[in-house]
């Protein structure tokens, strides 16, 4: 094994953006990092096999102390996968970077990180690192098996669920940004969802059952684009902040939005915000509760979200 630093590309991100910019960014990290070895994703994710954590996983194996997850926020999903094996990590010791060329670049959000490469590239140089939690969740996957995944933002099921898939199959919306491309799916999706009821326990003797809009299990604060949806949760406090947004409508969306975007939606009428260490929700009825976990869509409910204190350390 030979210590190095190794780039996790997925140069279909960002409708294609990462792949045909990808010169301009390896010279950038070359620039700031010395030399890196580049691993490109060849395929999608299924509900079983994540491309990026595969790469992960290998390259840390193979001695990298540095991994640059380059992609969406999707991509950084799968490459945080890959340092677990097993519920262990693959090496404690190494770093986890991220440099967003996606979607909707929510998890650097939490932690200002600049939207540009160049600047990404200047504050993973810099080498300040900092220890994150980890969420842990297990759930029913599309198959219908059971299924077990890490995330670093946020977990989310309802209407994210539905929407999430919307902008995954869209084409014509990315063109015109990842803020548009969320709003537009969010808008479309919302006109047919229809609240579904879910029961919510959690370590801190939390227990409801709520006609369930949203749900969100929040390491990070933003989604959806930059959306503020948990405004005081901190990466590295060892607890979830758990809201949940039940008897939505059409029109609380419409109106609420601007809300949600500030973080100010928290303490609203129809919000709930509590904290804790797990999280199980169960859907109650028949109908399947789905799941956006960081930008993707694996599976549904029933799940349990576990929180990981200080799992993985963080340059930013």
């Amino acid at each position: 094994m030979t210590p190095h630093i190794a780039a996790i590309v997925n140069p279909r991100s960002g409708g294609g953006r990462t792949g045909r910019a990808w010169r301009v960014i390896a010279a950038a990290l070359e620039k700031e990092l010395g030399p890196v070895r580049a691993h490109f994703t060849g395929g999608p994710s299924t509900p079983h096999f994540l491309p990026a954590a595969e790469l992960t996983r290998r390259a840390l194996k193979d001695g990298a102390q540095l991994i640059v997850a380059v992609g969406g926020d999707g991509t950084i999903n799968e490459a945080v996968n890959g340092f677990f094996e097993n519920g262990l990590p693959v090496n404690p010791e190494a770093h986890f970077a991220i440099l967003n060329a996606g979607t909707g670049g929510d998890f650097r959000r939490t932690f200002d990180l600049p939207q540009d490469a160049e600047g990404c590239v200047a504050r993973i140089a810099a080498g300040t690192a900092r220890k994150i939690d980890i969420g842990k969740l297990t759930f029913v996957s599309e198959d219908g098996s059971e299924a077990t995944r890490y995330f670093d933002n946020i977990a989310s099921f309802g209407l994210s669920g539905e929407t999430v898939r919307a902008v995954n199959r869209a084409t014509w919306p990315k063109m015109l940004g990842g803020n548009f491309a969320f709003f537009w799916a969010t808008l479309t999706t919302a006109m047919r969802h229809k609240t579904r009821a879910v029961r919510i326990t959690t370590d801190t003797g939390f227990d409801a059952t709520l006609n369930i809009g949203l749900g969100a299990v929040a390491n990070g604060r933003y989604f959806g684009s930059g959306l503020k949806m948990a405004p005081d949760a901190e990466p590295d406090d060892g607890l979830f902040d758990l809201v949940v947004m039940r008897d939505l409508t059409f029109m609380d969306l419409l109106t609420g939005t601007g809300s949600m975007k500030e973080g100010t939606h928290i303490g609203g009428e129809k919000v709930s915000h509590t904290r804790a260490k797990w999280v199980m929700a169960t859907p109650m009825g028949a109908e399947p509760v789905l799941l956006d976990v960081d930008g993707e869509g694996p599976g549904r409910l029933p799940a349990r979200f576990e929180i990981m204190p200080q799992a993985l350390t963080l340059r930013c």
